[in-house]
């Protein structure tokens, strides 16, 4: 049985990344969670992940943390998730990556916060130029396979995991999108597996202060 590191649902990005992913492939998995932001948040994580960080993942003895490299051996675990097309797959690791080391105003500016809407904040040109970079490679994964389904290659792929968060940011902040990127989010949201995280987050009593950006 896999085990899986999370941290809070309202706030932990990179938790969500993994666990909508894990939840897409049909993994049986179980969850642990540790509260952000407590006297004890870094002894616990480490207890489970001497790097020090959520989400991390258990699978028998291994253990395999970093968002990026758990959605990696989900995949392959579940031999699906990544396309078989090589030109394909390669697309859906360039976009993946392009946000694990990437769009770092966005995530500073717009911090997700799972169960906010109507929020409100200051833009600037490195913000806007991020959120048109989504938009802009969300049109281009629509464009290539949208046709095979709802998701940015048409199946649920890594990519669609590593942009979930985003997705949450975009409504939580008001983002503006292009017609094919605002109906490509439509979609995220409606999602049973991200209603039923937005659901868990908001039934959290957890408030971390510095995280609630936005009037």
């Amino acid at each position: 049985m896999l085990t899986l590191l999370i941290g809070n649902k309202n706030y932990s990005s990179w938790s969500l990344r993994a666990w909508i992913l894990l939840r897409h492939l049909g993994l049986a998995f179980t969850e642990q969670q540790v509260v952000l932001d407590q006297p004890d948040t870094q002894a616990r994580i480490r207890a489970f992940n001497p790097a020090g960080f959520v989400p991390a993942l258990r699978d028998g003895e291994l253990l395999v943390w970093d968002s990026l490299a758990i959605g990696e051996y989900a995949c392959e675990l579940a031999g699906r998730g990544l396309p078989a097309d090589r030109a394909r797959r390669a697309l859906v690791r360039s976009v993946a990556a392009e946000m694990h080391s990437g769009f770092r105003t966005l995530r500073s500016a717009w911090p997700m916060n799972a169960r906010a809407t109507g929020r409100r904040t200051a833009s600037s040109p490195q913000l806007e130029a991020e959120v048109a970079r989504i938009d802009a490679l969300w049109n281009q994964c629509r464009a290539a396979r949208g046709a095979d389904g709802p998701w940015l290659l048409g199946e649920y792929s890594l990519a669609d995991a590593m942009y979930a968060p985003v997705a949450l940011r975009f409504a939580t902040y008001g983002a503006q999108l292009s017609a094919v990127a605002a109906a490509y989010l439509q979609a995220v949201l409606a999602d049973p597996a991200m209603g039923e995280w937005i659901a868990a987050a908001r039934a959290e009593p957890w408030v971390i202060a510095r995280e609630e950006t936005g009037g």
